[in-house]
């Protein structure tokens, strides 16, 4: 077989899939970095704060169940242009707005378009590569994540330091725009794609899965009587909220524990989402290297995502260090192994479930790792408003260590027994 041919076509897509998700990530990263100048224009508190961010959670986990069934429907290429378009427009909309009221319309309007995202972006995955590849390839498109959160940190100091907070939304908010162009010139279906070779076609469906264009989803409610779906349900329940924090509260944490000037490009951010990459692509190498070795699909992911869930408790360590290089060592740890899981997760799915389904309980889960957005961050928001009133807000963030490295044992553990074979 022709290695070139073989991987040319698919790692291409896969390429898309990266800039996309690093594109996402950017634009709902932006407020989290203009948190400071932003609570000085607008008299934020931190609840003022949290509220903002639930605007986004709640807007982005009604998008996912919609985004979800709608893309199994109306395939992927029609399903992430929607969502780009209307995501790059509430981006720049933030520009615009006058109250904490206009910020939290326009994170709703961000929050429920970019909910299209890994729905599409999985189910891309699903359909140009096989199992054995499948949780790398999420990892690597995945990576685009951190890469949009090692990006932001750059980028938007510097434009808010040239321009202002308004100029670091629009343009941000704009490169949304030129990605659409080359999707949907470049992307389509394996089936219907005109530069796959016949022999990149047979390896992709090499695992023999049934493939019909008329195949019919699954009834959306029935998908809620199947334990994989509630699995994968409870995986992102109580491991999602712990990313949101990392993203929309770790600016914050630096600032008011070590001093960190967030006007100026942040080595420590860097650092942290750096690792992520690696851990996101290390994560999905892992079962897949597994799998390679022989080993069942099963048995190399929750493998791979137990060492994955000891990786994250170090973080409690945290509380302990004055030093900051130290903290960002631990956090970094914890924030490399929560993108190796993301990698590993959204993949059972695709172990689970025929292609035609993916995206619907992709956005049942993210629906459910979103109301744990939605509520970790409002528990936030009054833990450090009541540590900040005492004088010590790094007790605050002691608290939310511990909760964030506990709960990805307590995730494995529910998902083990939601998918062995006595259950």
């Amino acid at each position: 077989m022709n290695k070139s041919s073989e991987k040319r076509v698919r790692y291409g897509i896969l390429a898309l899939l990266f800039f996309g998700t690093t594109i996402n990530y950017i634009d709902r990263q932006v407020i989290g970095l203009l948190k400071p100048t932003l609570e000085k224009e607008f008299n934020w508190t931190e609840t003022d704060y949290s509220n903002i961010v639930m605007a986004f959670s709640a807007a982005y986990a009604i998008g996912l169940m919609g985004f979800g069934r709608w893309i199994d429907k109306i395939g992927t290429k029609l399903g992430y242009s929607v969502s780009v378009f209307f995501w790059s427009i509430a981006a720049v909309a933030h520009a615009f707005a006058k109250s904490t009221l206009g910020f939290g319309l326009a994170r709703v309007g961000l929050g429920v378009a970019e909910a299209g995202n890994f729905p599409a972006a999985i189910k891309s995955v699903a359909e140009w590569f096989p199992k054995k590849e499948r949780a790398l390839a999420t990892g690597i498109f995945n990576s685009g994540a951190n890469v949009g959160a090692v990006v932001a940190p750059i980028m938007v100091p510097a434009i808010l330091g040239a321009y202002g907070w308004q100029e670091a939304f629009v343009i941000t908010g704009a490169i949304g725009f030129i990605w659409l162009i080359f999707w949907w010139k470049f992307y389509e279906t394996p089936a219907r794609h005109k530069k796959i070779s016949k022999e990149e076609f047979d390896y992709i469906h090499s695992d023999n899965e049934v493939v019909s264009e008329t195949e019919v989803p699954v009834k959306w409610i029935e998908l809620f009587k199947i334990k994989q779906t509630w699995a994968f349900i409870f995986g992102k329940l109580l491991t999602d909220p712990v990313w949101w924090f990392f993203l929309f509260w770790l600016p914050s944490y630096f600032s008011e524990t070590f001093n960190l000037d967030l006007k100026k490009p942040s080595l420590p951010l860097v650092i942290v989402y750096t690792a992520t990459t690696i851990g996101s692509i290390g994560g999905g190498f892992l079962s897949s290297y597994l799998i390679k070795k022989g080993w069942n699909v099963q048995k190399a992911r929750k493998t791979t995502m137990f060492i994955i869930a000891l990786c994250v408790l170090p973080i409690m360590l945290a509380q302990f260090t004055k030093n900051i290089w130290i903290a960002v060592g631990l956090i970094s740890f914890a924030a490399a192994a929560h993108q190796a899981w993301s990698a590993n997760i959204f993949t059972t799915v695709s172990d689970y479930f025929p292609k035609k389904d993916i995206s619907s309980v992709i956005g049942i889960g993210g629906m459910a790792g979103s109301v744990g957005g939605i509520l970790f961050p409002l528990a936030i928001g009054i833990i450090l408003d009541h540590y900040k009133l005492l004088g010590n807000i790094s007790a605050g963030y002691n608290i939310i260590f511990i909760i964030c490295g506990s709960a990805y044992l307590l995730a494995w553990i529910v998902m083990h027994f939601l998918t062995s074979k006595k259950s």
